[in-house]
């Protein structure tokens, strides 16, 4: 399967066909490689501030559920308060604003951005301020 293809770039498969005069007879059928577009995502080193931050607003009971996204354009880490919800918080990563606005921007729960920045460890101070706490 996949051996001897005539046709350059190409996997074939060879398949078996019966004919009345018991000749057996052959079809090369050719797969097209599929077409793969890269994909931004989060490295390591930003996935371990990202779950840091989301950790602390587990812990305050701000956060219950995350969503993580890996697009042709952007990067996405969501925060939900409940699972059923829309995102409290997005994470957005975007390499193409990366010389102008900079390429990590957190966005609030109606898609304001919050804050805007070409550090991810700086954006996410955002986080820190007693702006997020729950008031009972």
């Amino acid at each position: 399967m996949g051996q001897n293809c005539p046709i350059p770039d190409y996997k074939c498969v060879t398949t078996r066909l019966t004919v009345t005069n018991t000749r057996f007879m052959s079809k090369i059928t050719p797969l097209k490689k599929p077409q793969r577009h890269p994909k931004i995502a989060f490295q390591r080193t930003e996935m371990n501030l990202i779950l840091d931050v989301y950790g602390r607003l587990v812990m305050s009971g701000q956060a219950k559920d995350y969503a993580v996204g890996a697009h042709k354009d952007q990067a996405v880490f969501a925060i939900f308060r409940r699972h059923a919800e829309t995102p409290n918080w997005t994470v957005v990563k975007t390499p193409a604003l990366a010389r102008m606005q900079g390429e990590y921007s957190i966005l609030g729960a109606q898609g304001q951005i919050l804050k805007r920045g070409r550090d991810l460890k700086q954006v996410l101070t955002i986080f820190e301020t007693r702006k997020f706490q729950i008031v009972r």
